[in-house]
């Protein structure tokens, strides 16, 4: 079994605190709780990078990164048939109070939950679920926590609804970019910012109405032109943007600013179950920026610098094995 692991060593002249390795690991055993899982590909997120600067606490060097995959069930178990396809729900302890988890809240990809970027995992079987069949292998692996942090901000927490406006800072990245596409597949009018114009671009290809610089001085001015009159019932800010404090310029009474960056992580098993359903429903494709083929150093070296550098417009997936096709939708 092949896995990347953090090691407690950061390498020469690298600014991480940790660093990774590929490592041979003996088979794992799952027990009468779990299903076997083959990965066909796993997501990196700028959780794993983050993991690296050290920035989180409790982080076991040891560990077995990476929160998003998609596999195949390896062998029959109580829940799942040999050969199903599924995704793994990153989170666990979290069933469906809406206010937060309510038991012990635990994320792959740090002992002692073992994390995606392997060939194969004993993953518990609650928390698996079949894989919409229109999803390419690398789409289906870019979907689970991006798609599932977007999700609550944008219907839970935001309560997002047909004909409301809502705007979505910093597109780009994997939680922007389903919120974007859940919200434009719920029939919400959806405006974007971004500092690259390509971005805003890509997302008008993506259902956006429009978008506007943040940089950019006049930037609220530019959105009440968009808006045409029209206030915006939410806004989606994962990042605790630079215009946090102009948006009641251009909110309606009652709406919604999503700045809470913990109650807007990842979701519970009840809100991934709707939102794997919603995907399905509305045959929503993940926007994927890149693919790498195979856990090497290399591979995995170059994934991690280019998430550090933030300038992909769509996930990051590592094609683990061979079995389906990595093709996806590309910008």
């Amino acid at each position: 079994m092949v896995s990347v692991i953090l090691n407690e060593s950061p390498k020469p002249n690298s600014e991480f605190k940790y660093s990774l390795e590929i490592k041979d690991q003996a088979p794992v055993q799952p027990t009468s709780s779990q299903t076997l899982v083959n990965i066909q590909a796993a997501a990196l997120n700028h959780r794993d990078v983050w993991i690296l600067k050290g920035m989180y606490p409790g982080i076991v060097p040891g560990s077995v990164i990476g929160a998003d995959a998609v596999g195949i069930v390896g062998q029959d178990s109580a829940a799942f048939k040999q050969g199903q396809r599924v995704l793994i729900n990153p989170g666990s302890g979290w069933d469906k109070d809406e206010r937060g988890p309510e038991g012990n809240f635990r994320i792959l990809g740090l002992l002692p939950c073992i994390g995606t970027l392997t060939d194969t995992v004993a993953a518990e079987s609650a928390e698996l679920f079949v894989c919409p069949n229109h999803l390419s292998v690398a789409e289906a692996a870019a979907l689970p926590l991006a798609g599932l942090t977007a999700y609550r901000a944008l219907f839970t927490k935001g309560r997002v609804a047909a004909g409301q406006h809502v705007l979505i800072t910093g597109i780009g990245g994997g939680v922007a970019l389903f919120a974007l596409q859940f919200a434009v597949a719920a029939g919400a009018h959806v405006y974007v910012t971004s500092s690259n114009p390509k971005k805003i671009e890509n997302a008008i290809r993506l259902g956006a109405k429009g978008g506007v610089n943040y940089k950019d001085e006049n930037c609220i001015a530019e959105l009440k032109k968009l808006l045409n009159g029209n206030l915006l019932s939410a806004v989606i800010d994962g990042a605790a943007g630079p215009l946090q404090k102009q948006y009641p310029k251009v909110m309606r009474t009652g709406g919604i600013i999503n700045l809470d960056i913990t109650g807007s992580t990842m979701g519970s098993r009840q809100e991934f179950k709707e939102m794997v359903a919603f995907v399905d429903h509305h045959k929503i494709k993940p926007v994927v920026s890149r693919v790498w083929h195979g856990i090497t150093e290399g591979s995995i070296d170059e994934a991690i610098n280019y998430m550090k550098n933030g300038e992909q417009f769509g996930k990051l997936v590592i094609q683990i094995s061979d079995i389906g096709s990595p093709q996806a939708s590309k910008f």
